[in-house]
């Protein structure tokens, strides 16, 4: 997984770039800027750490309940769904 210190890199990167470049005019300050990326980056990562958790939980449980399965290709259809039934999705 991502360290809280690559994750405040690539903010920093990625805001100094978008200025630098002309791409955004920033409204506040550029350490603001990299403080709300941090922090929505973070939250993204959390919440993807929770899927895989979970998909890993269930597949685990659907692996013992049906021995010929993939583990793996189980823990990703059901990542997909959990995915999907969160952002709302029909499959």
């Amino acid at each position: 997984m991502i360290s809280e210190a690559q994750i405040d890199a690539l903010a920093n990167h990625l805001v100094h770039g978008l200025i630098t470049k002309g791409s955004i005019t920033p409204k506040a300050h550029e350490k603001d800027l990299v403080a709300c990326v941090v922090e929505m980056m973070s939250a993204n990562f959390d919440e993807e750490r929770q899927f895989e958790d979970e998909a890993e939980k269930q597949a685990e449980t659907l692996a013992r309940q049906n021995p010929g399965m993939d583990a793996d290709r189980l823990r990703m259809m059901i990542k997909q769904r959990l995915v999907a039934k969160q952002k709302g999705f029909t499959l």
